[in-house]
């Protein structure tokens, strides 16, 4: 993917790549990043990230991309044409709000027409929570928000042009917001809260340690990440070390952690094994060929973990950012 500072240029097919102007902040090298940021502190018990970004094309080419989720999502997209994979097969989608499972794995997508997109990152569990709706049953899998009983228009049609982009974000929040005090929803489990942040700060410690620390048994554990995380807990420690090692690769991870990074693999063979199981295609095509999309959503990974670890201030500029955040995109906490 082309990005803002690049001039057009021509594929060896003869075709345009995308090129890009983002409003939501780059990489040091210029790929488009979301405005990410903590939710409203009300919202925090279901909420772990809320998300825009917007990021023109200028080209009106055709691009490709890979999509991965380690958490579950509220997203609409407006403006622009997405065909996604998923469990179930090829999904289109513009104009569009839908809740997005995790992933055991990542997934193609195609788009034309640049990203404009706003969504919700949920805790684990916070969907049944809020909808009675497992993650286990949206695992790599895209459902339309009738699926929790909302009809499209009352959150797509939330944008409207006149919009910045941090105010699309509050508008989505104050929707939530409203959604809990009507619905009286509970909190999601602790024991899922306490476990992906046990991911985020060492997926390799057995698993019978983080059990015992929090004392419940191994079935405890087994039943209630299966169902608040859609996989088994060994399955999400693998997806946190492929993905913080796949952040490193695009740029949008601190350096200090580097070596911890590539010293969670037992060898390179296995580094190499995970990696390709995970995104299937190997270190090198993956390297050759960053995809500015999938930079990121592992940006928004990345900057949620460093901050809960409080290795990083949520206000200070993150160490792959090439400027702050505009101050129109500052949100009034609630």
């Amino acid at each position: 993917m082309k990005n803002a500072t690049q001039p057009d240029t021509a594929s060896a097919g003869g075709s345009l790549e995308p090129e890009y102007f983002s409003e939501t902040g780059e990489t040091l090298d210029g790929v488009p990043l979301s405005l990410n940021r903590q939710p409203a502190k009300d919202l925090e018990p279901w909420l772990g990230r809320a998300m825009v970004a917007f990021a023109y094309d200028r080209t009106g080419a055709h691009a490709t991309g890979t999509l991965c989720n380690d958490a579950s999502y509220l997203r609409s997209a407006v403006g622009v044409d997405w065909t996604v994979g998923t469990a179930d097969g090829p999904l289109k989608i513009r104009d569009q709000t839908f809740l997005c499972g995790q992933h055991s794995r990542s997934w193609p997508l195609e788009y034309t027409g640049g990203i404009k997109v706003a969504g919700l990152m949920f805790r684990p569990g916070a969907i049944r929570a809020l909808w009675g709706i497992h993650d286990a049953d949206l695992v790599d899998r895209i459902r339309p928000m009738e699926l929790a009983g909302v009809p499209d228009r009352e959150l797509t049609g939330l944008y409207n042009l006149d919009l910045e982009p941090g105010q699309w974000l509050d508008a989505l929040e104050d929707w939530l917001r409203n959604h809990i005090a009507k619905s009286g929803a509970e909190p999601p489990e602790r024991l899922s809260q306490a476990f992906e942040l046990q991911a985020f700060a060492d997926p390799n410690r057995p698993l019978t340690e983080f059990a015992d620390e929090r004392e419940v048994s191994m079935r405890t554990l087994q039943r209630v990440v299966k169902r608040d995380f859609g996989l088994t807990p060994k399955q999400v420690m693998r997806r946190a070390r492929v993905l913080d090692f796949a952040a490193r690769l695009c740029g949008v991870a601190d350096q200090e952690e580097e070596d911890d990074f590539i010293l969670r693999f037992f060898d390179q063979a296995h580094r190499i094994h995970e990696f390709q199981a995970f995104f299937g295609m190997a270190l090198r095509e993956f390297t050759s060929n960053r995809q500015g999309l999938l930079t990121l959503s592992l940006e928004i990974r990345q900057a949620r973990r460093l901050e809960l670890l409080e290795r990083i201030d949520p206000a200070s500029v993150r160490p792959w950012m090439r400027d702050p955040f505009q101050p129109v995109f500052n949100r009034t906490e609630n």
